[in-house]
């Protein structure tokens, strides 16, 4: 198996894209985070002294989405067309589920993953204060898919 960031000497380069044709492109990623149930209920009722934690880990995924290219190396600057992330209470936690969209060359699946796991430590810096147990873990792709362009 050849890596594809990485030239014949070795050497990190980034994958030339150019010669691919356009496609309609999704990712959907997952994460989750442990909270003690006390701190599940504060976010459920709104409660933290720092505010809306949901809504916050919300639009720091959606920002992170928008900002893959300047966090990863050699990862190509997508035009995104949607990102969104979600939440979904759980009875140890919260699972966060990020889906990036875009027309391009190349996937999304890193802006989805991006999302997910920043959302993820949003909701922990939130809650830092109140709750010292919490695990960040389970960051997947969940799917990526592709198609033509109509």
């Amino acid at each position: 198996m050849k890596l594809t960031h990485t030239d014949s000497s070795g050497s990190a380069t980034m994958v030339d894209v150019g010669d691919k044709p356009p496609m309609t492109r999704e990712a959907i990623a997952t994460s989750f985070i442990a909270l003690a149930p006390a701190t599940l209920k504060l976010i459920q009722e709104n409660g933290l002294k720092k505010g809306d934690v949901l809504a916050v880990a919300r639009i720091a995924g959606i920002q992170a989405a928008k900002q893959t290219q300047h966090l990863i190396p050699l990862c190509h600057q997508i035009p995104l067309t949607k990102a969104g992330v979600e939440f979904t209470f759980e009875d140890t936690g919260i699972r966060i589920t990020a889906v990036a969209k875009c027309i391009a060359k190349t996937g999304v699946e890193m802006e989805a993953l991006t999302a997910a796991n920043l959302a993820a430590l949003t909701i922990y810096d939130m809650c830092k204060a109140v709750d010292k147990e919490m695990i960040i873990s389970d960051l997947k792709l969940v799917s990526k898919t592709k198609k033509e362009v109509k």
